[in-house]
């Protein structure tokens, strides 16, 4: 879905990324990578496809954007350097063509030797493109005239149905204030969004982006 914010137009992909096609930067937000081979090192049965699940929808919209950079906002990596980070690292290497950059969130903690083995490039506490700054944290930004995109909360929002029946999915939310992205990796929770007047929400449905 194409969607215009402060004058750049925008569009929300349903497999929880945006895109900005005047730039050519694909952005998603808590990607957690390492999150599921840390979870099995802990005792809990966490398949490995998740993680691989995760970058095979990444290289699909690769393929379909065609982008020249990546950003991810926040918690790319989940914990510390494990199996499924080593995963990534082989996978990195078939997208050496794009740019990766990192705006760190709380849990990104890799030493700067390993984002740099992987050819990320980090930006704290935002990186600024446009009229916007992303952000992972507190939606806000240290040029004022911009206006924030964040990650972080992993915004979910309900809708009813016709037979009552209430569905929650992932969802951007873009306030007056600030915007937050929908968590890229299908392996977190979602917390529930509800907007007041003007606000816009866009849900991820299975058929599209909904409008809420």
């Amino acid at each position: 879905m194409k969607f215009t914010s402060h004058n750049e137009q925008l569009v929300l992909d349903p497999d929880r990324a945006l895109y900005l096609p005047e730039h050519g930067l694909l952005a998603i937000s808590d990607l957690h990578l390492g999150k599921s081979a840390h979870f099995r090192r802990l005792g809990v049965p966490v398949p490995a496809s998740v993680a691989q699940q995760d970058l095979l929808r990444l290289g699909l919209l690769f393929e379909k954007y065609q982008p020249t950079t990546l950003l991810i906002n926040g918690d790319m990596f989940h914990h510390g350097l494990n199996s499924d980070i080593e995963d990534f690292r082989l996978w990195r290497q078939t997208y050496a063509h794009i740019k990766f950059l990192l705006v760190k969130g709380n849990h990104d903690r890799l030493a700067k030797a390993d984002y740099a083995s992987m050819d990320i490039q980090i930006h704290e506490p935002s990186y600024c493109l446009g009229p916007f700054c992303f952000i992972h944290d507190a939606p806000q930004c240290t040029e004022e005239e911009l206006y924030p995109i964040s990650g972080h909360v992993h915004p979910g929002v309900t809708v009813v149905g016709k037979a009552k029946q209430r569905l929650k999915f992932p969802c951007f939310y873009f306030g007056e204030e600030y915007a937050v992205m929908p968590a890229f990796s299908t392996f977190t929770g979602l917390y529930n969004i509800k907007p007041k007047t003007g606000e816009k929400v866009f849900a991820l449905t299975q058929s599209g982006v909904v409008k809420v």
